[in-house]
C-alpha cells in the first residue's frame, strides 16, 4: 500500500472570548492507501476535530494536510467543496438523512446537488442500498427505518459519488451494541473488497482493534498502537506524558 494521506505538523485552535482552545498541537500522520484505520480517545480530545481537518471540512490553524502529495488545506473554498464531493466521503454518529424524503432519494442527495443525471444517480443508490442490505427499503423515510438502518442509509448516501477515503466519525456510538457491530463489519468488507481507505473515529476499544492500525489522541497529540492485523505495539510514537 502507498502514502495516501499526509498530516504534517497540523495545529489547530479556536477562539473562546478572548483566549485561545489549542485543540490539535502538531499532530503528523501518514495514511496508507487501502488502510483501515482508528482514531481513538475520550469525548472533547479533538478526534472529531482532526477528522473534519483531514477531510476539508475545516481548516488548520498552521500544518497541511496532503492527499497524494497534493496540499488541499490552503485551496480556494470552491475547489476545496469540489475536492470533498470527488474524494471524501463522510459518516457521521447522526445520520443527518432528510426525514421527509426517502431512503433512496436520500442516498441520491450528493448526485442531485451535483446535479448529476437523475436516472443514473437512483440507478447507483438503488444498487449501493442493495449493497447495505436495505434493498427492500428504498421507499421507506427515515422515521419507518431503525437506527442502523438509518445509518446504512448514510454509508449509502457518502459512498455514492465513489470517495478514495471514507471518514467515519463514531459511526456506531448512537446505536445498540449488536447493531454497531454489524455496522462496523460492512465497512470492514467495503474496505477489504473495494480497497476503501477508512479513517474511523471511535471511542470503542473493542472496534478500534480490529482495524489495521489504532492511533490514540490526547492532548493535541498523537501516537500509535497495533491493531489486530498487527498484534504488539508498533513504533512511531510515546504516549503524552510516559
Amino acid at each position: 500500500m502507498s502514502d495516501f494521506v499526509e498530516v504534517r505538523q497540523l495545529h489547530k485552535s479556536f477562539r473562546m472570548g478572548g483566549e485561545e482552545l489549542r485543540i490539535l498541537k502538531g499532530v503528523t500522520l501518514t495514511v496508507r492507501r487501502g488502510e483501515f484505520l482508528a482514531i481513538v480517545g475520550p469525548s472533547g480530545v479533538g478526534k472529531s476535530t482532526l477528522l473534519h481537518v483531514v477531510g476539508g471540512l475545516d481548516r488548520p490553524t498552521a500544518g497541511g494536510v496532503y492527499y497524494d502529495g497534493v496540499e488541499i488545506s490552503g485551496l480556494p473554498e470552491g475547489k476545496l467543496a469540489a475536492f470533498r464531493n470527488r474524494t471524501v466521503g463522510f459518516v457521521f454518529q447522526f445520520h443527518h438523512l432528510l426525514p421527509e424524503f426517502s431512503a433512496l432519494e436520500n442516498a441520491m442527495m450528493p448526485a442531485l446537488i451535483g446535479r448529476h443525471r437523475r436516472e443514473e444517480a437512483a440507478e447507483k443508490a438503488r444498487g449501493l442500498l442493495q449493497r447495505v442490505g436495505l434493498a427492500d427499503r428504498l421507499t421507506h423515510r427515515p422515521g419507518e427505518l431503525s437506527g442502523g438502518e438509518q445509518q446504512r442509509v448514510a454509508i449509502a448516501r457518502a459512498l455514492l459519488l465513489s470517495p478514495r477515503v471514507l471518514l467515519a466519525d463514531e459511526p456506531t456510538g448512537n446505536l445498540d451494541a449488536k447493531t454497531g457491530d454489524s455496522i462496523f463489519d460492512l465497512l470492514r468488507e467495503l474496505n477489504r473488497e473495494q480497497g476503501l481507505t477508512v479513517i474511523l473515529v471511535t471511542h470503542n476499544e473493542w472496534l478500534a482493534g480490529q482495524t489495521d492500525r489504532i492511533l490514540r489522541i490526547a492532548d493535541g497529540q498523537l501516537w500509535e498502537t497495533a491493531g489486530a492485523a498487527h498484534g504488539g505495539k508498533r513504533p512511531g510514537g510515546v504516549p503524552p506524558g510516559a
